[in-house]
Formats: C-alpha cells, structure tokens, sequence
C-alpha cells in the first residue's frame, strides 16, 4: 500500500486498532461530508436506487447472552445507490429497529438535488413517502405492496 502512504505522506500505514479509534471520533456528518466530496468527479445519472439490509452483530450463543445479561443490537444499513455511477450517494446507519419508510425521508431529504429517479422494494410502498417525492419532482419507481 505504498501508494496510499505517499499520498498521506505517511512513513508506514497506523495499526488498524488505531484506525478504528480515529474513525469512532468523527461525527456521521464529517463523514457524509467525505462522502460527498468523493462522488465530485462522477457522472451521476439521477437514478437511484435504495434498499436497506440488517447485519447481526451476535457471534455468542443465546445462553451465554442471556447468562452475562449481554445485548447484542442488530444494525439496519440504508444505502442510496446511483445507478449510472454504481456509486454510494448516502449511507444511513441505525440500531434502533426503524420501518424503511421512517428512514428514506430523512435520505431523500438530504439528497433530492441528486435524484430524479427513486427505484425501491414494496417496503419503501408508502403514500407519504411518495408524496415527499414528488414534492420534490422525483419520480417515484416504487414496487407496490
């Protein structure tokens, strides 16, 4: 990775426990920021996709939980998704057990300049969502439920 170092101007790469503690230090918004300074270049189309996936976070068997009183939450991600670019427009992160449709408001807010397509799965088929959208002057391209 000695293309990476030099461009850093760094001697060796840090340890990647040190990373991972300068990376829990920046708030979402620097990083959304960095996000966004990376898409300059790309030729984005203004079709977007958004879909969401939960990741478990338990390796421990359910009795070891149970038996150290040990929660182990679940994240649900959220990705905006450019389809021209193949290129991650936003990224929503939570813990908390949130419907789809709670979350593509706050992603299609920050990001309505970009869209002008919005494809979805039937867990995004909500009339609010869809009036945000076309409030917006997005076409909504959302399977029906």
């Amino acid at each position: 990775m000695s293309h990476i170092c030099d461009a850093l101007d760094l001697d060796s790469i840090p340890a990647p426990s040190a990373l991972c503690k300068a990376f829990d230090r920046l708030e979402m918004a620097v990083w959304r920021v960095l996000l966004k300074i990376s898409l300059t270049d790309l030729p984005l189309g203004g079709v977007t996709g958004i879909d969401a996936s939960g990741l478990e976070r338990a390796h421990a068997s359910t009795h070891y939980t149970k038996r150290t009183n040990l929660t182990i939450q679940q994240l649900n991600t959220t990705l905006l998704i450019d389809t021209a670019a193949n290129a991650v427009l936003d990224i929503h992160v939570t813990t908390t057990p949130n419907h789809d449709t709670q979350i593509a408001p706050q992603i299609v807010k920050r990001n309505a300049a970009s869209i002008s397509v919005l494809t979805g799965d039937k867990r995004y088929d909500n009339q609010k969502l869809r009036r945000l959208v076309q409030d917006h002057d997005i076409r909504p391209l959302i399977h029906p439920f």
